[in-house]
């Protein structure tokens, strides 16, 4: 089962971010993150969109924060990314004829949205600077993580 890590990435991305004061290219972001420039791009395209961060062409350019740490909530960075969908997990047949399967989708149904509003709530609750904070208090086991051209995994 694929599961959708864009929102976990994304945070990532802001995180290092957050730790620089000159823009950041995509390939130096890219480069952090082991993966590909176009990713990087395509998801702060979806968050520049929102307002959450900036971009500059040419020589000096790149990526920065467009909002204070404070400002901006895991809930705003999920509803930039269009809402992805929470749980991977579903009914077998969304328009079963059977009472049983209509009782397991019932069921379920109100479970995934009762557990949808606890997540989006503490989503809500969370800021990227409560993320970043947690990201300092750590920073002796790997200081050197957030340096342009460093990547880890």
């Amino acid at each position: 089962m694929k599961t959708d890590s864009r929102l976990s990435g994304v945070l990532h991305i802001l995180l290092h971010m957050a730790e620089f004061d000159e823009p950041l290219t995509s390939e130096a972001l890219a480069q952090m993150m082991c993966t590909n420039p176009v990713v990087v791009r395509r998801l702060l395209g979806a968050l520049r969109k929102e307002g959450l961060v900036s971009s500059e062409k040419g020589h000096g350019g790149g990526w920065r924060l467009a909002k204070d740490l404070r400002k901006v909530s895991l809930y705003d960075v999920y509803r930039a990314l269009e809402h992805p969908k929470i749980f991977a997990i579903g009914n077998r047949n969304e328009t079963s004829g059977c009472l049983v399967e209509r009782a397991v989708n019932h069921v379920m149904g109100e479970s995934f949205e009762a557990a949808e509003a606890l997540l989006l709530q503490r989503f809500k609750e969370v800021s990227l600077a409560d993320m970043s904070a947690h990201v300092h208090e750590h920073w002796a086991e790997k200081p050197d993580c957030t340096k342009a051209g460093q990547s880890h995994q």
